[in-house]
């Protein structure tokens, strides 16, 4: 048996018609446009993310992920780190070459697909960093996590059974984080322009924004 027996099993032929089409990054991202963003206080396994047609960014990582592996990349995520003040983001991750690139459900439209251009993992880090701000216009990323591979977590199940979710985010809580700017280049940056916080927010799912804490 694969690992993806089990998810394959229990797919209905539209769903398997879907998963068929999903054969290159791009195709992915274009799905996950399609979904709705979540609001919900629960988290997706991949199976769950194609039958609900819902999922936040977490649910979004891990089911872009599935799918690249289908293509041949190892199924691999990282986690953005904000400060206090907003909510962390995930990333589905894949390489062409020496190059990484990105797949990614956001509420927000600068926090979506990268392509296969960047050279190192902290460079394609960093090419959200200028889109990845508060509901205030904030930029508060600060860090993000090593790559998890999620191959360790093939005999929890985690494509079809949504049990597994929480044990990954605790093992993404737990392994090193790399910061991206320092405290003082923090208490330095602008606000975000008033055209770029209107554009980020073509499409938004107002009941999912980060709540500002009082």
């Amino acid at each position: 048996m694969t690992h993806y027996d089990d998810f394959d099993a229990a797919l209905t032929p539209a769903e398997r018609h879907v998963v068929a089409s999903l054969t290159t990054p791009p195709r992915i991202q274009a799905f996950l446009d399609s979904i709705t963003y979540s609001s919900d206080d629960r988290y997706r396994c991949p199976l769950n993310v194609l039958r609900d047609r819902r999922g936040h960014c977490y649910d979004g990582a891990l089911f872009a992920a599935a799918m690249l592996r289908r293509q041949g990349h190892p199924p691999r995520i990282v986690d953005l780190l904000p400060n206090a003040r907003d909510d962390d983001h995930m990333l589905a991750l894949y390489r062409e070459g020496q190059y990484w690139g990105a797949v990614a459900k956001s509420n927000y439209t600068g926090l979506r697909f990268r392509e296969p251009v960047y050279r190192s993992l902290r460079e394609l880090v960093m090419s959200y960093f200028e889109a990845y701000f508060n509901v205030a216009r904030e930029k508060t990323l600060r860090a993000y996590t090593v790559p998890l591979n999620l191959a360790a977590f093939d005999r929890l199940g985690w494509l079809t059974d949504d049990g597994p979710m929480g044990a990954i985010a605790e093992r993404l809580d737990q392994i090193r984080k790399a910061p991206v700017i320092t405290p003082e280049q923090a208490e330095r940056l602008s606000p975000v322009d008033e055209r770029t916080f209107q554009g980020a927010l073509v499409g938004v799912n107002e009941a999912g924004l980060f709540r500002m804490p009082e």
